[in-house]
């Protein structure tokens, strides 16, 4: 495995660990029990990289070819379980790390879709599932209206992102710096909406 490939694999193993404590503390909220809790953490680990290789036919998924997935949910649960209130005064960090995931997640999903052949339009949005998708899993099941579908600009950072990694490509093939202009996108436009309360127009 390349040093690139070896630091992606890390940076996919820390935003799984984040995503799956995001299940695991919206579990905790709605007072889910450890098992419960395990499930919401899953579902928002590996929820949108699921659905994303079922769309494109890429199986077995992901995360059941690789089991360190699967043991850093069971960490990210039990360490939810036991440190929860020191977790909870880590909130901005963990939106680093969330942000940092979901625009690695985006141009990771975009990618494996480009593999496959498939058109770049579909490349882009199955980028967009792999980002936001566990998060929709994780609202619906805690009986939360999804993040994506209020004013807050989540799934359209990952788009933008998405969109400029492809055209980037097509002006001026550079994987690896697209790649990571690519995630620096999404990471500056989700952490400048939230800074400075951007969002969409509601529907009225």
């Amino acid at each position: 495995m390349s040093v690139i490939a070896s630091w992606i694999y890390l940076i996919d193993i820390v935003g799984t660990f984040v995503f799956a404590i995001s299940g695991a503390l919206a579990a905790s909220e709605k007072r889910f029990d450890i098992f419960g809790a395990g499930i919401l953490a899953l579902v928002t680990a590996v929820g949108g990289g699921t659905l994303r290789d079922v769309l494109i036919g890429s199986t077995p998924v992901g995360w059941m070819k690789d089991l360190n997935y699967l043991a850093v949910i069971v960490a990210a649960v039990l360490i939810s379980f036991f440190f929860k209130h020191h977790i909870l005064k880590l909130r901005r960090t963990m939106f680093l790390f969330d942000t940092i995931g979901i625009g690695l997640f985006t141009i990771l999903g975009l990618q494996k879709t480009l593999a496959l052949g498939l058109s770049p339009v579909i490349a882009i949005l199955m980028g967009a599932v792999s980002a936001v998708f566990g998060g929709v899993l994780r609202d619906v099941l805690s009986n939360e209206v999804p993040l994506i579908f209020r004013k807050e600009i989540y799934a359209t950072a990952c788009l933008a992102g998405g969109l400029f990694f492809v055209l980037f490509q097509w002006i001026w093939p550079a994987p690896v710096i697209n790649m990571l202009a690519g995630i620096a996108v999404v990471i500056t436009i989700r952490a400048l909406a939230v800074r400075r309360h951007w969002s969409l127009p509601v529907i009225r």
